[in-house]
């Protein structure tokens, strides 16, 4: 099964800023949603962010609502997670899944997921 690749993450300071991207490893993925997920050690992961095949429909979790914004170029066959004013709840591996149900905030709606990408909020 075709993977995602996630890249981007790092150690940022609060208040900080970060764009991660998450591309597919093989054909592109320019007619499915794609949703950004993030997990912290010990619980299960949740949604974050999610953006339909064409870019003009976008959901987010009322956590990053206002700071976080995802958004996609097909013609590069890339997905964006822009994020802003980040706090320390924000520490966690982030993911990229694609859809294979629709616009739903459960992991379970995505599969190929990458290996993620480590994203610390400290000071």
């Amino acid at each position: 099964q075709e993977q995602l690749v996630e890249s981007g993450g790092g150690l940022v300071q609060p208040g900080g800023s970060l764009t991660l991207s998450c591309a597919p490893s093989g054909r592109t993925f320019s007619s499915v949603a794609v949703a950004w997920f993030r997990q912290t050690p010990g619980k299960e992961r949740s949604f974050v962010a999610v953006i339909n095949h064409n870019g003009d429909v976008a959901n987010y979790a009322g956590s990053v609502k206002g700071r976080f914004t995802i958004s996609r170029d097909n013609a590069k066959n890339m997905v964006y997670l822009q994020m802003n004013s980040l706090k320390p709840e924000d520490t966690g591996v982030y993911y990229c899944g694609q859809s294979w149900a629709g616009l739903g905030i459960s992991s379970a709606s995505y599969n190929s997921w990458g290996q993620g990408t480590q994203v610390t909020v400290s000071s």
